[in-house]
């Protein structure tokens, strides 16, 4: 139990489609097990609530959040874990971008081209989602509004769904996300195609409550990086794409921070 009575909790839910949830459940498990070997109680199973529910939960003992909310309401809150390195395009080492994504019959060449379209965001805290994609707006922009309309989809599986229906003409979408239902589900990304890239930062940190990284310091990231190198997981990693993880610091998710500050500095604060 938590210091609060509380049973911890774990979540992986940015990336927990069906289609990888057996591979997010062997992959807790490694973790689960090795906890608990090191005397920390650790829930059977993840929770697969809202996990924006479990950021800020002072239960949650093993998470993945954004790394943009992080920045900017989780830090004190939650502690750093890892950052996990993910063998995807649009990856490198501990990073990731988000690919800028439209019709695959869309004759527009460029992002400039897409001035007064419509664009579709899963959320307004997302780093993926718009952060990163304000920032390869803003050159662009003169400190204008640069699209007719913006969508808020909820996810990037929606916002994909949204283009290729016709709703919305542009999104940026996370490189895993895209990567990871080019693999196991094509027909999501069948009919886009990737119009540019957007500058990378820091991929998705992992996480844990910080009342129960002070309780155990440093259990539950060895328990991660051990989990990251057992020869027994190395499937469920495959189908994450998961290639490992290293140790990370708010010095690192800077960058997400300097991704915004940089877009601000040329009038352009707000994706519009």
């Amino acid at each position: 139990m938590t210091a609060a009575g509380r049973r911890p909790r774990a979540s992986l839910g940015m990336y927990d489609w069906p289609w990888v949830a057996a591979a997010n459940d062997a992959l807790w498990a490694g973790v689960r097990d090795r906890l608990r070997r090191a005397g920390v109680d650790a829930p059977d199973a993840l929770d697969r609530g809202d996990p924006g529910d479990a950021f800020s939960d002072p239960a949650l003992i093993f998470g993945q959040a954004c790394g943009y909310p992080y920045m900017t309401r989780l830090r004190g809150a939650v502690a750093l874990l890892a950052t996990p390195i993910y063998d995807l395009p649009g990856c490198e080492g501990p990073t990731h971008c988000s690919f800028i994504v439209v019709r695959e019959g869309d004759p527009r060449g460029g992002l400039v081209a897409f001035r007064g379209a419509r664009a579709a965001i899963n959320a307004w805290d997302s780093n993926s989602g718009m952060n990163l994609f304000r920032a390869s707006v803003a050159p662009l922009a003169d400190g204008r509004p640069f699209f007719a309309s913006i969508a808020l989809s909820g996810a990037h599986i929606a916002s994909m769904a949204m283009i290729r229906a016709g709703e919305a003409d542009v999104a940026a979408v996370d490189c895993v996300t895209f990567g990871l239902a080019a693999r196991h589900k094509p027909e999501i990304v069948a009919g886009l195609r990737i119009l540019a890239r957007t500058p990378s930062s820091p991929s998705l940190p992992f996480i844990v409550s910080a009342d129960l990284e002070r309780a155990y310091p440093g259990v539950v990231r060895a328990a991660l990086l051990d989990a990251f190198a057992d020869p027994n997981l190395a499937g469920a990693r495959d189908a994450l794409a998961l290639g490992g993880a290293v140790a990370a610091s708010d010095e690192d998710y800077a960058r997400v921070l300097t991704i915004e500050a940089e877009a601000r500095a040329m009038g352009y604060g707000t994706l519009a």
